[in-house]
């Protein structure tokens, strides 16, 4: 009789440790199920935050960085037939400016040599390259005499054109649309873009608002 209360007594404390082990065993795969879930929800967090930052710093960049890593940056010196030769520019060949423009890198803030001034309509165009490629919107500058067949009139933005100047790839030959007309001079420069490198020579174009002088 003895006996078998005995191994009643034995049963039940050895039931009783089996569950205590179990639900201690289920607490701990729980609180691995819960840790290993924050730390995926703090990766994928993490990993947005990661894809929204490069979308919002750096995709903007790489964007207006399109326009400026196809421009020609040297000239021939040669000017389209037609234009007209400032008759008393604020910077007169020759002379010094500073450019406060930056259609590229390390244009803004270098020292450029006017080499011409010409009085004509300047344009912003946006135009698809007859390369192929992404649109390229808002290019700074194409004047009035670099466009085919458009008269002497000043032309209003919407204006649909045929461009008659390689200052990019792809641009000779691309019909455009007018985005802005500006009255102005422009000017021809030589500089050496303020991060290095070799001179650019006979630029085309900087507006007058675009040059300060050279102290």
């Amino acid at each position: 009789m003895l006996k078998k209360a005995f191994k009643k007594s034995m049963l039940f404390v050895l039931l009783a440790s089996l569950l205590l082990l179990l639900g201690a065993c289920t607490n701990a795969i729980d609180e691995n199920a819960e840790n290993n879930e924050g730390t995926e929800n703090t990766e994928e967090s993490k990993d947005n935050e990661d894809m929204e930052g490069m979308d919002h710093d750096n995709m903007d960049d790489d964007m207006e960085g399109m326009d400026h890593d196809n421009m020609n940056m040297s000239g021939s010196g040669e000017v389209p037939e037609g234009l007209e030769e400032a008759a008393s520019p604020t910077y007169e060949a020759g002379s010094k400016a500073i450019i406060e423009s930056d259609h590229m890198s390390g244009m803004k803030g270098a020292e450029a040599t006017i080499v011409g001034a010409y009085d004509t309509t300047v344009y912003t165009i946006s135009y698809t390259p007859t390369t192929g490629g992404e649109s390229v919107e808002d290019h700074k500058w194409v004047i009035h005499e670099e466009l085919e067949g458009v008269g002497e009139e000043r032309l209003e933005p919407g204006t649909e054109v045929t461009v008659n100047a390689e200052h990019m790839e792809g641009m000779d030959g691309a019909t455009a649309v007018i985005d802005s007309a500006e009255q102005t001079t422009v000017y021809m420069v030589d500089f050496t873009p303020t991060t290095g490198g070799e001179e650019v020579k006979n630029h085309k174009w900087v507006t007058e608002s675009e040059l300060s002088p050279a102290e």
